[in-house]
């Protein structure tokens, strides 16, 4: 039955256990731009103004959307050993995912409710209008392991990323049975949405690391400003537009006979990189222009006049960051990139703890990144001034189709 339908509602608190109290979630309307709340009518909104995102379509958003200025990253680690429980929490995480993309509270609401229980919704969004928030789920290569009966669906293109060189990755900062990307223009929108999550799923999931980003560094928008890196240089002059539908079939979306429950669905690689600021600042600008294979100025490549100028790849240094990552270098392999730079504090000896939080879709990682990686791995000279820190991948399944549909149905099916 359609819960917007329902004349009676049972009490929140009988509904769903949830640290002592429930859950009571309701369903957004199709394009996620409104929604009605169950069992207290006219809820209001969490803000009326600001834009939202529609949540429902064949694709998740937050990939081909028009990148947003703030990033909260969660991995999360599943501790429910119930294949019931877990897809109960999917469901209730998508019903929150609807309503929190559309501006308004999760549940029942920050206030109103029950004076003995927590509330629904931790309340720190109210005000704050949808931001163009977006949240994208993914699954990682560890839920497969047969806890769920989930063993023989894992995608043939769900693999272990290899060990590249330079490689200096942290455990606790690595992998996730589960992703949720949270993308908006107010960072408390973006934070809001993680916090709501994870306190739905108190006690089936757990996280197991984060990432905060700001200042997006690559764009899906060709006609707005490209946006810079932390090391000055304008980053994803050739990244796919999100309105080139071609280019996403291509190398973004799955699809075909062998797509199965991923079909309309991608995979993410994300990697925490840690940018070595202060040996950069002291790097001559020549040389700094030399590495990236671009100017700094304009962001045009070298023996160009204009950014989006053609790249002549034999012009620049054999080690440049650009001819090394470009798709001629690649066999073709190109990825859509949604990275942002993350500033978190000092570590402990005055250097700043800054880098890009890299986040890549792909249709397939093993024609992706891993070629790309590996290219640059083995020879960028800007490898001297970075390090892989922190890695996971995910596959992103394809979009919730409208209200009664759910994160990952399909791979349950």
């Amino acid at each position: 039955m359609d819960e917007t339908s329902e004349k009676t509602t049972p009490s929140r608190r009988t509904l769903i256990g949830w640290g002592g109290a429930g859950l009571a979630l309701g369903a957004a309307a199709a394009g996620g731009i409104t929604a009605v709340a169950q069992g207290r009518e006219g809820v209001a909104p969490v803000g009326a103004d600001g834009a939202a995102v529609p949540f429902h379509g064949p694709h998740q958003a937050g990939i081909a959307t028009a990148v947003q200025d703030r990033l909260h990253f969660a991995a999360f680690d599943v501790k429910t050993k119930d294949r019931a429980e877990l897809v109960r929490l999917l469901k209730d995480w998508t019903r929150a995912a609807e309503r929190m993309t559309a501006g308004r509270e999760v549940g029942e609401g920050a206030y109103g409710g029950l004076p003995e229980a927590p509330p629904d919704d931790t309340g720190e969004a109210l005000g704050l209008g949808p931001s163009r928030l977006t949240l994208t789920i993914g699954f990682g290569p560890s839920l497969f392991d047969g806890r769920f009966g989930l063993a023989d669906r894992r995608p043939a293109a769900l693999v272990e990323l290899p060990k590249f060189p330079g490689d200096n990755l942290d455990a606790a900062r690595s992998g996730g049975d589960l992703c949720v990307q949270a993308c908006a223009d107010d960072p408390q929108v973006a934070v809001h949405a993680i916090r709501n999550l994870a306190r739905i799923g108190f006690g089936k999931v757990a996280v197991r690391w984060s990432q905060l980003g700001f200042g997006k560094t690559s764009s899906t928008t060709p006609d707005a400003q490209t946006p810079r890196n932390l090391f000055g240089f304008k980053d994803g002059t050739r990244n796919i537009a999100g309105t080139d539908t071609g280019r996403l079939d291509e190398f973004v979306w799955v699809s075909g006979k062998d797509a199965g429950w991923m079909d309309g669905g991608s995979y993410l690689v994300a990697r925490r990189i840690r940018m070595h600021i202060e040996t950069w600042d002291r790097t001559p600008l020549t040389e700094q222009e030399d590495i990236f294979g671009r100017d700094k100025a304009e962001g045009a490549p070298v023996g160009k006049a204009k950014e989006h100028d053609e790249p002549f790849l034999k012009a620049m240094m054999p080690d440049s960051h650009v001819r090394l990552a470009h798709p001629d270098s690649n066999g073709g392999a190109t990825i859509l990139r949604r990275g942002y730079s993350f500033t978190d504090g000092t570590d402990g000896l005055g250097r700043l703890e800054a880098g890009l939080f890299f986040l890549a879709y792909q249709r397939d990682v093993r024609t992706g990144f891993v070629p790309v990686q590996t290219s640059l791995a083995r020879n960028d000279a800007l490898n001297e001034y970075t390090q892989h820190v922190g890695s996971a991948i995910f596959a992103i399944p394809p979009g919730v189709r409208n209200t009664d549909d759910w994160w990952g149905r399909e791979m349950f099916a």
